[in-house]
This record gives structure tokens, sequence and C-alpha cells, in this order.
């Protein structure tokens, strides 16, 4: 059933989930199938994203933001070292821990990775103004409480 808004007045909130379903999995075709021609996931494309955006992150800040154990973070970050993505340099004053940059290779991936899904989201702020996409913004803000995204500036900060 499609009860969009601007025919019915209304918004379920069976819509809004389906939109969430449909937007997302639109938002993620493109970079799934770049990852995939690497032998790459998803996984991949959010390490990527969270060291570009703090070159020089430390590996425990990264498991913060991804909410992941260090198990399961061992080997996608592996395969992204291995295949010249990234740089992992041991901290001399914590040698459990690591400094991770993205190379050029790596940056130049990322930026192919989430360039796609700005312009997706540019087109819509053309189509319906800044403040609808502020409006997203502040409902994605609320539906993700109490995750990484709380502080998420302290964790990029290094």
């Amino acid at each position: 059933m499609n009860d969009n808004p601007s025919t019915t007045g209304a918004l379920s909130l069976d819509t809004c989930v389906e939109l969430m379903h449909f937007s997302f999995r639109s938002i993620i075709s493109e970079p799934d199938k770049l990852l995939r021609q690497r032998g790459l996931n998803r996984s991949h494309h959010r390490i990527l994203h969270f060291i570009g955006r703090s070159d020089g992150l430390r590996l425990n800040r990264l498991l913060q933001i991804l909410g992941v154990s260090r198990q399961a973070l061992h080997r996608p970050l592996k395969q992204l070292a291995e295949q010249g993505l990234v740089e992992m340099t041991q901290l001399a004053e914590d040698r459990r821990n690591y400094r991770l940059v993205l190379t050029a290779e790596g940056r130049a991936l990322e930026r192919s990775l989430t360039g796609p899904q700005k312009e997706m989201f540019i087109q819509a702020r053309a189509e319906l103004g800044e403040e609808a996409l502020k409006n997203w913004a502040a409902v994605m803000a609320i539906l993700s409480r109490g995750t990484p995204w709380d502080n998420l500036p302290e964790l990029l900060e290094g």
C-alpha cells in the first residue's frame, strides 16, 4: 500500500518503516557493487568511512564507534590493510592499540563509495530544501539515541 502523505494527508508508521527499508537499499546499492568487486562488504565500508572522518583514529575508538569486538574487527581491518587501503601504526604508549590512516588508495575508494550517497542527499535537498534535510536528520538523531552517535564527535577526535 502506498499511503504517500502528499496524497493522503497522513503518514503511517508502516510507511515510515517501508521508506526506511527502500531508501537504505537505494543508498547502499552502488557502494555494495563497488565493494563486491574488491571482495569487500558493508563492514569494510563503515571502517573506511570512520577512519576517513578522522585520519589517525585509534583502533580502540573505532571499536567503540562500530560497537564490535576486537575479534570481529580483526578480519575486515586486516583485509583493508592487505589491500593497501589502511595503514596501521602501533602506538608506543599502548602496544595493544593502533593509529589508523587511509592510504591514498583507501581515501579514493572511500570517496567513490560515499560520494554517490552524498549526491543522493544533495539531490533530496535540492528538491525539498535545507529544512527538510534538517528535519530528516533530527528524526535520524532521535532514532540513533543510545548508540555511539551520542558522542561521535568526541570519539572521532582520536
